[in-house]
C-alpha cells in the first residue's frame, strides 16, 4: 500500500477509535424527508426543509450536548446546512469535538423471491458521493443492511444479498484511497482536505 492509501488508512483507524472513545455515544440524525416527516406529521409539524434544519441545530447547539458526542451521522441535506446565524453543522461538529459522518445508503429494496426481504441500494455511484461527501467535511459513514427475523428469516438468499452489499460498500474505501493517489501522483490540485 502506498503512503497516500495509508495515510486514508490511518484516519479510518484514528476515526474509529475516536467514535469509540469511552463514556461518548453516536447521535443517528440522518432521517430521511419520508421519515422525519412521519414525526413532524405526529406534532402537526410541516415537513420542510427550514423545520428539518431547525431540529438538527436543536440538536446540535443545545449547550453541553455535544460534549456526551463522538460522532453524528447526517443526512445528506444536513451535511450543507447551517445555523439560523449562518454557521456550518459540520463546523458546530467538529468544533464541539464530534466527528460529523453521513448516511450512504439510498434505503432499501425488497428482494424478489423473498417473503418481504430487503437489501440495501445505492452501490452505483457511491464512490463519487464519497468523495463529494469527504470534501465537505464528512469523515466515517453509515450504510445499513435490514434482515428480517421470523421463523423462517431471514432466508439464505437475504443473508447473501446483505453481506455482499456491505462488502461493496467497504471497499469503496480503497477504491477512493487509489483515485486520490492518483490525483495526487498526476499534480492535480486537491486543495485542503481537512
Amino acid at each position: 500500500m502506498s503512503a497516500y492509501c495509508g495515510q486514508y488508512h490511518d484516519e479510518l483507524i484514528a476515526n474509529a477509535a475516536y467514535i469509540g472513545t469511552p463514556g461518548k455515544g453516536i447521535l443517528a440524525a440522518d432521517e430521511s424527508t419520508g421519515t422525519i416527516g412521519k414525526r413532524f406529521s405526529n406534532i402537526n409539524v410541516e415537513n420542510v426543509e427550514e423545520n428539518h434544519r431547525a431540529l438538527r441545530e436543536l440538536l446540535f447547539c443545545t449547550p453541553g450536548a455535544l460534549r456526551y458526542l463522538s460522532g453524528v451521522i447526517l443526512f445528506e441535506e444536513t451535511l450543507y446546512q447551517k445555523t439560523a446565524s449562518g454557521n456550518p453543522f459540520i463546523k458546530v461538529l467538529k468544533e464541539g469535538g464530534v466527528l460529523p459522518g453521513i448516511k450512504v445508503d439510498k434505503g432499501t429494496i425488497e428482494l424478489a423471491g423473498t417473503n418481504g426481504e430487503t437489501t440495501t441500494q445505492g452501490h452505483d455511484d457511491l464512490g463519487k458521493r464519497c468523495k463529494k461527501y469527504y470534501e465537505a467535511g464528512a469523515r466515517f459513514a453509515k450504510w445499513r443492511a435490514v434482515l428480517k427475523i421470523g421463523s423462517n428469516e431471514p432466508s439464505q438468499l437475504a443473508i447473501d444479498a446483505n453481506a455482499n452489499g456491505l462488502a461493496r460498500y467497504a471497499i469503496i474505501q480503497w477504491v477512493l484511497a487509489a483515485c486520490y493517489k492518483a490525483l495526487n501522483d498526476h499534480h492535480v490540485l486537491l486543495g485542503d482536505l481537512y
